[in-house]
């Protein structure tokens, strides 16, 4: 029985498992973004974002160097650990959490697997702010509070754009008033 265990075997050995992901993480670092079925990709979700958040600790020099052997411990690849703490870390500096993004795109042809594309959130233009914007806004963000002042407000903010739309301009009245011939 499984009781309490929560992790996807993926009806692999545990030495087939791990070289599955390490695998898969060192692709999704490389790549950004890769195709696998729903089930590899969930599992690798909870395998690569502690790895990234690993990144994020850089209060001194010991502690960076021992966060690298951590991840190479899980990746062992120079070039992917590379790429995660010069290129992949900055970018993710100021999100808390939620690297990586999961999109089904529906299931294989030949054996009917579901498939789903894994990517790296702040790596892609066409969903949320950019490239580059992520480190900017490193201040973090609640959800309290604010909304009644917001809503007071727009509603001020509407209110004046109505009352100077109906309003005829100076130079809409000139042009108006030019007689005909």
């Amino acid at each position: 029985m499984r009781h309490g265990n929560k992790n996807n075997n993926l009806s692999r050995t545990a030495s087939h498992r791990k070289a599955l992901l390490m695998n898969l993480g060192n692709q999704l670092i490389t790549h950004k973004r890769i195709t696998t079925t729903l089930a590899k990709a969930k599992a690798l979700r909870t395998y690569i974002e502690p790895l990234i958040t690993k990144t994020k600790a850089t209060d001194s020099k010991e502690a960076i160097m021992h966060n690298h052997r951590i991840v190479f411990s899980y990746l062992n690849d120079k070039q992917a650990v590379k790429e995660l703490f010069t290129v992949i870390a900055p970018k993710v500096a100021g999100r808390p959490g939620g690297y990586t993004r999961i999109i089904k795109l529906g299931a294989r042809t030949g054996d009917n697997a579901e498939l789903a594309m894994i990517e790296l959130v702040d790596f892609n233009e066409i969903y949320g702010n950019g490239i580059g914007s992520a480190a900017e806004t490193a201040v973090k963000k609640t959800r309290r509070a604010g909304s009644k002042k917001k809503a007071t407000a727009e509603t001020a903010e509407d209110a004046t754009k109505t009352e100077t739309a109906t309003e005829p301009t100076p130079e809409s009245t000139e042009n108006n008033e030019q007689p005909q011939a």
